[in-house]
């Protein structure tokens, strides 16, 4: 299999990152693809989680991905080798984020023609990608069960702008002190819209309800 692309971005010039992010959603919109933002520390399995999903997902749509890290291309390789699908590897330069030029630099190198759906794995931290906006459509972040219930408490504005939460490791629930519910609770506070969806990526039980979910986010996007 021939070798990843990888992309060495720079840090946006513009000021307005709003304003890009905007931007961005309009050219999307027309082209008709659909930008998911997928945010988590590390570790929490958004790579597997990916690799699920898309499986699940690429008979129906046409996928791309684009890995955002500060140095090596290990996601994107495995992405690729795992699903067959387009993966690009980004490297942010040191930065623990992306914003809207940032992936619009990233898209560039993206053949978009055909495409249903991008997903942006963004770098792995629980505070600075959710302060900037990416342009995506929708935010996805995954919180594993050994993280602790209590991160929506700790990690407010990552949960307030996440779409859907996926809670991953479900398999290893009965060693950890975690409540299901209370983190529910929780991430309702701070976003009651969220819609919160248990998994274990690793045995790929409950995926398919966040891969409905996704299908159904791009239908409507198209619509």
């Amino acid at each position: 299999m021939d070798p990843v692309k990888v992309i060495e971005i720079k840090k946006s010039i513009f000021e307005d990152n709003e304003v890009d992010a905007d931007n961005l959603r309009k050219e999307l919109k027309t082209k008709g693809v659909f930008l998911l933002n997928l945010m988590s520390s590390p570790g929490s399995g958004k790579t597997t989680t990916l690799i699920q999903t898309i499986n699940l997902l690429k008979e129906k749509l046409h996928i791309a991905v684009m890995e955002a890290d500060i140095d090596s291309n290990v996601d994107a390789v495995k992405i690729k080798e795992a699903t067959g699908i387009p993966s690009i590897q980004l490297h942010t330069g040191g930065m623990c984020h992306l914003d809207a030029e940032m992936t619009r630099q990233g898209l560039d190198n993206v053949d978009l023609e055909g495409l249903d759906l991008v997903i942006l794995e963004n770098v792995g931290n629980l505070v600075c990608p959710a302060e900037f906006d990416t342009g995506s459509c929708k935010n996805a972040m995954i919180l594993s069960v050994p993280e602790g219930h209590d991160k929506p408490l700790k990690y407010p504005l990552m949960f307030s702008i996440c779409d859907v939460v996926v809670i991953n490791k479900m398999d290893v629930l009965p060693y950890f002190d975690f409540d299901l519910e209370k983190c529910k609770e929780y991430v309702h506070m701070r976003n009651p819209k969220a819609k919160v969806i248990p998994i274990c990526a690793k045995t790929g039980e409950g995926v398919e309800n966040f891969a409905g979910w996704l299908l159904q986010e791009v239908k409507n996007w198209k619509n």
